[in-house]
Parts: C-alpha cells; sequence; structure tokens
C-alpha cells in the first residue's frame, strides 16, 4: 500500500455518458468544453440540468480514453414535456436510438474520436500516442429494441453493451417501479447472450436484476451504480449488498457514480457543494472492495451531465477532466497504485477485452 499523490496521467475509462442526449435534448455540442458550453448557457443551463461537466477538450486534458457513450431516449410521461421528444411507442424509441446511433457515427468522422466495437479498436485507442476517446455504446433502457429478435441489428449498428431498464419498460422492473422481468424480458435475455452483447444491470428493479442473472450467461456490468448500504435501504437506485456479490461472481464491473445524492445518505440539490468531497465516492468504492476481497470490480461511472451539474459533484470536481483527481483520493485512503490503475480504468478494459468480439 501506498499514501502518496500519483503523479502520471494514468488511463481514465467512464463507465456512462449520456453524451447523444446532451445532444438531442439539451443542445449541448460534444465537441465543446464545458467551458464553452456555460458560456453560452450562462446562469441558467440547460433544462436547468446544471452546470456542464463533459465536452471533447475536457476528456482529452484528463486522459479519459474510453467511455461508454448511452442511446437514452425518454418514456412519455406528465413531467417530461420540456425533455424536447419523448417517446410512446416501440417504434418511435427505436428511431430516437438509432438517431444516436448515427450522431456517434458522426462524431467518429472527428480524428480524435473513434467507434469501439471490438478488441482492436480498444486496444487501438488505448495505446494510440495521440489523444484519442473511444465511445462504446451503451443502450439504456432497451425499449428501443422493438422485439426481442431484432437484437442482432442493434449489434450490427454498433451497440455492445444493453441495459434493460432506465425506469420500467416492457423488458422489466427498475428504478422507482419494482418488479420482475416481463415475458419479453425473458425472451430478451437470450437474444441478448447470442448477438454478444453486455449486460447492464445499472436500473433494474431487484427481482429484474436477479431474473436476468439467471437468464443470462454473458458479460455482466453495472454502469453507473452505487452502494445502497450508505444511501439507505429504501434507495433501489443502488445495489444491495447481495447485488454486488452477484456482479463479483460474474466477474462483472460495478461504475462508481459521482452525484451527490448517490453519494451520501440526506444530500440534496439543496446542499452545498463543499458538503461532497470524492472521499464519499471512496467509500462506496472500498466497500465493493472490501465485498470483493480485491480492487479489480469497481471503477468508475461517472454519469456526468446525466441529469445533474457540477454543483451537485465532489467539490474537487469541476469537469470531467478532474476525474484525475479520484487516484489522489485513493492513494490517501491507502490503495496501491496497481489498485488505482485498475479503478480508474483498468478493470474496464480488462471486462471490454474479454466481452468484445475480435
Amino acid at each position: 500500500m501506498t499514501n502518496h499523490p500519483i503523479t502520471q496521467s494514468p488511463t481514465i475509462v467512464d463507465g456512462h455518458l449520456d453524451i447523444a442526449w446532451n445532444k438531442f435534448a439539451l443542445g449541448r455540442d460534444f465537441l465543446e468544453s464545458a467551458a464553452e458550453k456555460r458560456a453560452h448557457e450562462g446562469s441558467r443551463p440547460a433544462h436547468n440540468e446544471g452546470s456542464a461537466l463533459v465536452g471533447l477538450p475536457d476528456l482529452i486534458a484528463g486522459n479519459v480514453r474510453v467511455v461508454f457513450a448511452t442511446t437514452y431516449v425518454a418514456p412519455a410521461r406528465p413531467n417530461r414535456t420540456e425533455w424536447g421528444r419523448t417517446y410512446s411507442t416501440p417504434q418511435e424509441a427505436h428511431d430516437q436510438a438509432m438517431e444516436q446511433v448515427a450522431y456517434y457515427s458522426l462524431l467518429a468522422m472527428n480524428p480524435r474520436v473513434s467507434l469501439i466495437t471490438t478488441r482492436g479498436d480498444l486496444d487501438r485507442v488505448i495505446a494510440s500516442p495521440e489523444p484519442q476517446v473511444g465511445l462504446v455504446i451503451l443502450m439504456e433502457g432497451a425499449d428501443p429494441i422493438v422485439a426481442p429478435e431484432q437484437t442482432s441489428e442493434w449489434f450490427d449498428a454498433g451497440v455492445r453493451i444493453v441495459g434493460p431498464a432506465w425506469s420500467q419498460t416492457r423488458y422489466s422492473g427498475g428504478t422507482r417501479a419494482p418488479g420482475p422481468l416481463t415475458d419479453l424480458g425473458r425472451a430478451l435475455m437470450p437474444q441478448l447472450e447470442r448477438a454478444g452483447m453486455i449486460l447492464d444491470t445499472s436500473h433494474l428493479a431487484e427481482q429484474s436484476f436477479f431474473d436476468a442473472l439467471e437468464s443470462f450467461g454473458g458479460a455482466v456490468i453495472a454502469s453507473h451504480s452505487n452502494c445502497r448500504v450508505f444511501v439507505g435501504a429504501d434507495k433501489d437506485r443502488h445495489l444491495s449488498d447481495e447485488m454486488i456479490r452477484a456482479i463479483i461472481e460474474r466477474e462483472g464491473v460495478i461504475g462508481v457514480t459521482m452525484y451527490g445524492g448517490f453519494l451520501k445518505a440526506g444530500w440534496d440539490k439543496s446542499a452545498k457543494k463543499d458538503a461532497l468531497t470524492l472521499a464519499d465516492a471512496v467509500q462506496h468504492i472500498q466497500h465493493i472492495c472490501d465485498l470483493a476481497g480485491d480492487a479489480r470490480h469497481v471503477g468508475i461511472g461517472s454519469d456526468f451531465d446525466g441529469g445533474f451539474g457540477m454543483e451537485s459533484t465532489p467539490r474537487e470536481i469541476d469537469t470531467i477532466a478532474d476525474l484525475q483527481k479520484i487516484g489522489d483520493a485513493l492513494a490517501a485512503a491507502s490503495f496501491s497504485d496497481a489498485d488505482i490503475a485498475n479503478i480508474l480504468g483498468g478493470n474496464w478494459v480488462r471486462l471490454l477485452r474479454r466481452a468484445l468480439p475480435k
């Protein structure tokens, strides 16, 4: 164990960023820095989401080499009229998510951005001597898959990770919507496995979570989930110790998210930013490591600009470039340099090398 700040900039992998949603719902240009977005938006950030944290220049500055870039489309509900487009039918969800996939292909025309669909793509991005950001496309909420047998079409389009739920979907119970996999969800699991998808369990209701693990034999992750033990037993958005152990048993990885309400019990958006520190995030990381007996099953899933902004993150964080500071917080908590490197990115890279096609 060491107890000193790290001096190099290790490779970081972020397991959850809503890049396309920010473009289509909030009008934010990924190629602009967070500072440029803040200058455009002034004192009223887009849809009151909070000050932007993410832009390609910030990712480059922080050596964030790989991100899981989501397709997220919102089901139509009365409280979502200001979100712009929502969907009421599976076909609408499909069309909107395909537009987001196309946006990622457009971003990949920039020489600093690449789509990662194979192990070779991953290795090229990691090894590139020039700054690169690789995008692994993650579908958050499976309603865009019109029917389970259509799964392979999404794989062919470049999607590599599927999370069946956000809240409740046609496939499963989800956050604040307890329940099992539906019959359609049970039919989806073997299709995901056959196509070679990674299963993202974040947002799955607990019953759906265990149903899914029973029905799916491929690689399993939780892209952006924290430890329920620290935020309240009623917080079904987060993982119970039993769920964490189940992911560990499947050699999965859990991405700890940086939103204050997911880090610290009792925190809400009325609290000051100084009320949070990266030590609060380290507490979740440490707990997962304690349950695992090692530091090989936890990473970062920041969820930055995913419904909250800079004001709702630990005080050390101004933009996504500051994810590097998690390394210093881990060092201060006596994590070894090797464990820090794994948590910042190595664990996600190892899982992707196992799960992606050649």
